[in-house]
């Protein structure tokens, strides 16, 4: 079973996707951590690193995507925890994708994937993780 931290960093208030993502995540058999709305890079990763997350999720609908995935791979070099895979997904436009892969993020999730996409991606990327015990 995998930890999962799935975070809604900066002032976006919308969680509905988050949301539905986190039970997604959970119901394909994965221990998920909400951290709810308004979370700092600094508090999703000290949450991550308290739950001993696998992966964190980030969910960004606000625009500032490169700034928030950047600070959160930053703070996570800094405490020795680049183990902890990040992904996420939102309103990130196309041209954006590749420079975030470039800074460490696994996997971004464009508007329209389904859940589907998104369990179906961590059960293919980090099965033997998975089958490790709790």
């Amino acid at each position: 079973m995998l930890r999962i931290v799935v975070a809604k960093p900066g002032l976006d208030g919308h969680d509905r996707g988050a949301k539905v993502v986190a039970r997604a995540l959970r119901d394909a058999g994965h221990e998920v951590v909400y951290t709810g709305l308004h979370q700092t890079p600094e508090q999703i990763v000290e949450t991550a690193l308290q739950e001993d997350a696998d992966l964190i999720g980030l969910s960004v609908l606000s625009g500032a995507h490169m700034t928030l995935f950047r600070r959160i791979l930053e703070l996570l070099e800094q405490r020795d925890a680049r183990d902890i895979v990040v992904f996420g997904g939102g309103i990130v436009p196309e041209e954006d994708v590749a420079p975030l892969h470039e800074l460490g993020v696994a996997k971004i999730f464009t508007p329209g994937a389904t859940t589907g996409e998104i369990t179906g991606w961590v059960a293919e990327h980090f099965a033997d993780e998975a089958d490790r015990p709790a």
